[in-house]
């Protein structure tokens, strides 16, 4: 249906394409390659959960790589052949699929979890499991179908501003789904098997243990985001086609996505605490008011912005985004709170001042001693890579030793085991 509905969904959702510039075509073309992905993806995922639910972590971490390889291959050897480039990420988005899912078959064979396709709606399991999973899938996507209305609407702006929005949330995207993604996989068995032994203790210390973890993370990664999105883009995107302005407008868009990068890990943090409880409706009730929420700051940020002819616009679509990814944190956890699903561990006041401390400086000195966005598009690719690593090797330096001069330490960061309560949160 995807494949054959292209026309009516690119009308749908970038309803401001171009015609006669040829966009809309080409985004009709580029959905049709790419749309079975949902079939295999969604496939890979179900592998990916049975492998996460036997404790297999390493394979379901390793799978998303092979995207990123499949695009490489399809870049270098194959768009060169093609007519129309672009084409070429496409056809390597398919071929991820299916490589992706063929990667996870051998370990689900080898722990002998590999299913036989049967029809079981009349199974109790699977019709509670069919209960569960739709408030699920989306509760887990809010974040998405909010960067999907703000896709609509950059396609109203000026040309590229989808683009612009794209890599912004492209980088965004990379702690999001490495440290964000990451920390919501391992904490769900956790929670789970604590709720299912009635221990809201060790349920609560797990949950504590993936906020302190979340914001050392992610605040960091923000702070890089807001204050050096300029160098970032301009290392990793600047030349051929993208040019100087590009690089400008997406890091507008990059600085205040940066903004949002603590809500966006701290909703995938807290939703599993409802999950793990066999609660799927809150989620979908808050991500509904985040929506609303982000649709409704849209307009109000938005159309002021348009007016007065502000140089970029769709930066506050971002930002809409980001403030509503805190919101959808904060409800979540407002309601973990009032459930007593979790009591926050002693130490929170200091942990927050150290991290605002630490992070502070951070900031600080990239905006002294960092050169400003014009110097980056200026030098050599090389010499940008090379200034980059510098940067940030001195804040994987700087950092660390910020927090061990601030009295955090490692063992305040250790999930707390099966076999013992730690309560190395109360020396905080």
């Amino acid at each position: 249906l995807g494949v054959v509905l292209a026309p009516v969904l690119i009308f749908l959702f970038a309803p401001g394409f171009d015609g006669a510039h040829g966009q809309r075509e080409l985004a009709i073309g580029l959905l049709r390659i790419t749309f079975p992905y949902l079939l295999f993806i969604s496939l890979t995922a179900f592998a990916s959960g049975l492998l996460n639910t036997y404790g297999q972590f390493a394979v379901p971490a390793f799978t998303p790589v092979l995207l990123n390889l499949s695009l490489i291959a399809a870049t270098l050897w194959v768009a060169p052949r093609m007519e129309e480039p672009v084409y070429a990420l496409a056809w390597g988005v398919f071929i991820a699929g299916m490589v992706q899912l063929g990667f996870q078959l051998p370990f689900l064979m080898h722990q002998g979890l590999l299913p036989r396709p049967r029809w079981g709606w009349h199974y109790p399991p699977v019709r509670r499991v069919m209960t569960l999973m739709v408030p699920t899938l989306f509760g887990s996507s809010v974040a998405q179908v909010n960067l999907l209305v703000d896709t609509l609407i950059a396609s109203l702006l000026a040309v590229g501003s989808v683009s612009w929005l794209y890599y912004a949330d492209r980088l965004m995207e990379f702690p999001l789904g490495v440290f964000g993604i990451a920390l919501s996989t391992v904490i769900l068995p956790h929670l789970s098997a604590r709720h299912a032994a009635a221990d809201p203790l060790r349920f609560s210390q797990t949950l504590d243990w993936a906020l302190r973890s979340a914001l050392l993370i992610s605040l960091p990664a923000a702070v890089l985001m807001g204050v050096i999105a300029h160098p970032l883009l301009a290392t990793l995107f600047h030349g051929g086609a993208f040019e100087d302005h590009d690089v400008t407008m997406s890091a507008a868009a990059l600085s205040t996505y940066g903004l949002g990068l603590t809500g966006f890990i701290l909703v995938k943090v807290l939703v599993p605490g409802y999950y793990a409880r066999q609660d799927t409706r809150t989620p979908v009730r808050i991500g509904l008011i985040a929506m609303g929420a982000n649709t409704g700051v849209n307009l109000i940020l938005l159309i002021p912005a348009v007016q007065q002819s502000l140089s970029a616009p769709h930066a506050f679509l971002a930002l809409s985004t980001s403030l509503a990814a805190y919101l959808n944190a904060l409800l979540l956890y407002r309601g973990l709170r009032q459930a007593d699903a979790y009591r926050p561990s002693p130490g929170w006041p200091r942990f927050l001042l150290r991290m605002v401390l630490a992070n502070g400086l951070i900031g600080v000195g990239l905006w002294w001693f960092v050169p400003a966005g014009p110097y980056w598009v200026s030098i050599s690719g090389h010499d940008r890579v090379l200034a980059l690593s510098g940067v940030l090797l001195a804040v994987g330096l700087a950092y660390p030793a910020l927090l061990l001069i601030l009295g955090v330490r490692l063992r305040h960061f250790r999930l707390p085991s099966d076999e013992a309560v730690t309560s190395s949160a109360e020396t905080l």
